[in-house]
């Protein structure tokens, strides 16, 4: 991945993606103090989103010339178990249907049925990626010379470096 050494890149990580994040700072050609780091636990971006409002102001403030959206498919593995340790709470039994009820009645809302699929995330991993980089690519208030891209996983990722 071959980046001007001046130009600042913002990059939007999963917060459990460190391998990842310290291969792709070893591989950008840039200087590290040029590399700025928006962790999100899944950097999944809608437009109007508190991370879309951070990379806006990230891109404004810190004048980035490029974002790299990066997220690694064991993620959703992560969260599928973190999701089952919540179902699985006795405590949270209750809060749980109380939100079920919640997603039933309160449509458009929530547009899922259920509280376990919202915090699964109802899409797939690449979709997921896909469409963050969609939304900042399309964003109003994302200069157009800014360059956004992807990465979807470690081991594809390797071999485009």
């Amino acid at each position: 991945m071959c980046i001007d050494e001046k130009k600042k890149v913002l990059l939007v990580i999963g917060k459990m993606d460190q391998k990842m994040e310290s291969i792709i700072k070893e591989k950008i050609k840039t200087d590290p103090e040029n590399i700025l780091i928006l962790q999100s636990y899944q950097p999944v971006v809608s437009p109007f989103s508190d991370l879309m409002r951070d990379i806006i102001i990230a891109v404004y403030q810190e004048n980035a010339d490029e974002i790299i959206v990066a997220a690694a498919e064991d993620n959703k593995k992560n969260l599928e178990t973190i999701v089952k340790k919540i179902n699985e709470n006795k405590e949270s039994q209750k809060k749980i249907q109380t939100f079920d009820y919640l997603f039933k009645y309160c449509k458009p809302e929530f547009p899922e049925s259920e509280i376990m699929e919202w915090l699964k995330g109802s899409v797939t991993f690449t979709d997921s990626v896909h469409t963050s980089v969609n939304v900042i690519q399309n964003h109003p208030l994302i200069p157009s010379h800014v360059k956004v891209r992807e990465i979807l996983s470690l081991k594809a990722e390797l071999a485009f470096f």
